[in-house]
């Protein structure tokens, strides 16, 4: 404490990238600025066999296949058929991208196109249960924002309410305390229990009401389904690791009633209308892993990025299920996949255990043909890995009570996969610099390994409950492919193919560590790519797909960028895609995060079919410090979040005032944007 009052001290680091310091502090730990957790020296199959050509025509046969089901047709092209496609020219604007690029920029505001409007739908502070009191940062308390919105919004999701409404239910990854408090009130050193419990309160997921306004944006409408889900909410925990001796605490002897969710980045809709939502940045919360004597604990802490003395938050001083020391197993019961029941505001949220624990980016489903349910998830870490979970029950149509029940119940038996990449080019072709191989893309084909189902284990010296609770670990043991940041996969519901954003993964080639590979093909891979894969005779459930890269992100002006065959000197530049989305059309829309190329983040269309495929438009930027988050893309309008507005800043050097502007405080918030004229 200084004589002028409480001192705003930010730990010393070491920060690397176009992110903000205090983003990369507060958001993941400032992971950039540590080793991977994942030091395994499983070998990458695709090294194994890359000189086994007679892999490409494994490859093109399956292609030939799934064009007869009218799956990869448009992508099952012959090596001397790819060079033709960068002959392509801009035709007519494919339906759903017909807008004129937005350019790139340092704006502090939301830059849409001309022809577009725009509204703010709900921002940090405002009322989602009823008695939330007027937002009021000089004056906040816990009991206020555990009824008011939450802070750093993330994933968004609607669920049809009927009548031009819906249920829009929104995460709270993180909190960012010496933004949120007004200057000299927070004491990063020494924080205030009230500053704690403000911040427990802020995490989670808000669920509102929003109707078309008269504007032709969202509007929120009080009603009975206003619910906010803290650090305080109780949760069941639901599947196989459920009363699990790893999950067990003196609060929960039982291992199957956790208090809250955290660090909840991206999610999905189900298609009974529930919400999954994934917990990813768990680690950084949890003090004094430098306690722990036993090597075996140890390790698994390690692997999940868990270490160290005291945490940055330091909640362990109010809590002590903070504290390694005193409750060893509070921090393997968070890194999980939850569901919500929106239309349900008195119903327990669940923790599913089948899924796996890791940091999850995001949970998307798609239907098999023979009407199992299969989830697919990322884990957002540099060199993890891609997952997917295929239930052994079968769907049931509808979003009835009984329908959303039985369906959430299948997300609890089932087999857990991780996956495999192989590709099909020469190992001399994939140099790192990004040039494509000589059949003119980088693709190849894939297998999903099984790590477990039920009570049965694939994986040699794992438990079932072993391999869900310590889930990287079994995937390092058998052999996964290490992949440059795997954030949101969703399956596209007009081709029925599935998209994967890698971020970034500046570590890529680095001495000691995994060279380029066909599907991670840079070294220092600062912009990311997009992935797209086709399962096996277009079946969710298929143990086998087969890949290639849609975008290289990056400079269009620079070699070591690939847009789907499309003329580079046409696309939008695009750095750090992070979450993926699709309009009625099939189109992807992507949001980014650190964008590297000197703008802010932005959302971002591209076409995945015909003349038009891999033809990148930006849509619209993020204000000054923030990203773009939460895409949902209606016929009718866009929502983002814009997340942590001004966090390159500080409060008594703000560099963003959005959205409310003058001198106010950045607040995160939720933005729609309609056409013109609707």
């Amino acid at each position: 404490m200084s004589d002028g009052g409480p001192v705003l001290s930010l730990p010393l680091f070491v920060h690397s990238g176009a992110r903000a310091a205090t983003t990369c502090l507060y958001r993941c730990g400032n992971a950039c600025a540590h080793e991977a957790p994942n030091t395994s020296d499983n070998e990458y199959f695709g090294e194994v066999a890359k000189n086994v050509l007679s892999r490409r025509g494994v490859f093109k046969a399956g292609a030939v296949m799934a064009a007869a089901a009218g799956g990869f047709a448009a992508l099952a092209g012959t090596a001397t058929a790819a060079p033709a496609a960068l002959s392509k020219r801009p035709g007519r604007p494919v339906p759903g991208t017909d807008f004129e690029p937005v350019a790139p920029n340092t704006a502090d505001a939301v830059v849409i196109p001309r022809g577009y409007e725009q509204d703010v739908v709900i921002r940090w502070g405002d009322a989602v249960e009823y008695g939330a009191p007027k937002f009021d940062p000089a004056k906040q308390t816990a009991a206020a924002q555990a009824k008011q919105f939450g802070y750093n919004n993330d994933f968004v999701g609607l669920i049809d309410n009927g009548h031009d409404s819906w249920l829009m239910v929104v995460n709270h990854e993180y909190t960012t305390e010496t933004q949120m408090f007004p200057a000299g009130t927070y004491d990063a050193n020494n924080p205030a229990r009230e500053h704690a419990e403000i911040a427990w309160a802020a995490h989670g997921l808000s669920v509102v009401q929003v109707r078309r306004s008269r504007k032709g944006g969202l509007e929120v409408v009080p009603s009975r389904y206003g619910r906010r889900i803290t650090l305080n909410t109780e949760f069941e925990v639901r599947g196989p690791a459920a009363g699990s001796k790893y999950l067990k605490t003196s609060a929960d002897p039982s291992g199957r009633r956790v208090f809250g969710t955290q660090n909840n980045c991206s999610g999905g809709v189900t298609p009974w209308g529930t919400v999954l939502s994934g917990e990813e940045n768990f680690n950084q919360y949890f003090a004094n892993a430098n306690t722990v004597t036993d090597p075996a604990v140890a390790q698994r802490l390690a692997r999940y990025g868990i270490s160290g003395g005291a945490s940055t938050r330091k909640w362990e001083r109010f809590d002590q299920r903070w504290d390694i020391a005193a409750e060893p197993n509070e921090v393997n019961r968070f890194g999980w996949v939850v569901e919500i029941d929106p239309n349900d505001p008195a119903s327990t949220p669940v923790k599913h255990t089948a899924l796996g624990r890791f940091k999850h980016e995001a949970a998307n489903i798609a239907i098999a043909r023979d009407g199992r349910v299969v989830v697919y998830m990322g884990d957002d870490e540099r060199f993890d890995y891609i997952y997917k979970f295929v239930s052994s029950g079968k769907y049931k149509k509808g979003t009835s009570a009984f329908a959303r029940r039985h369906n959430s119940s299948l997300l609890d038996d089932g087999t857990l996969y991780v996956a495999r990449f192989t590709g099909d080019s020469p190992a001399g072709e994939i140099d790192g610099s990004g040039k494509l191989p000589a059949d003119g893309e980088f693709d190849g084909t894939g297998q999903w390994i099984p790590l477990a189902s039920g009570n049965k284990s694939f994986v040699d010296g794992f438990s079932a409950e072993e391999v869900y609770v310590f889930t990287r670990l079994a995937a390092d043991k058998v052999g996964a492919t290490k992949m440059d940041r795997p954030e949101d996969i969703e399956p596209n519901p007009v081709n029925g193919r599935v998209y994967a954003a890698l971020t970034n993964n500046t570590n890529r080639g680095a001495a000691g560590k995994p060279a380029a590979d066909e599907a991670n093909p840079r070294t220092n891979n600062k912009n990311g790519h997009i992935l797209e894969w086709e399962e096996d005779r277009g079946d969710a459930a298929s143990p086998k797909f087969s890949w290639r890269l849609l975008l290289v992100c990056g400079d269009p002006a620079t070699a070591d960028t690939y847009f789907g065959g499309f003329p580079k000197d046409q696309v939008s530049p695009i750095s750090c895609p992070d979450n993926v989305a699709f309009d009625p059309y099939g189109n992807l829309w992507i949001s980014t995060d650190g964008n590297e190329l000197g703008s802010n983040d932005g959302l971002f269309s591209v076409p995945v079919e015909g003349p038009e495929r891999g033809h990148v438009k930006q849509f619209l930027t993020v204000p000054v410090g923030a990203e773009t988050c939460g895409p949902v893309i209606t016929s009718d309008f866009v929502l983002v979040a814009v997340q942590h507005p001004g966090e390159d800043g500080t409060p008594t050097a703000p560099t963003s005032h959005w959205p409310d502007g003058g001198t106010s405080i950045a607040r995160p918030a939720i933005v729609s944007v309609w056409k013109s004229g609707r």
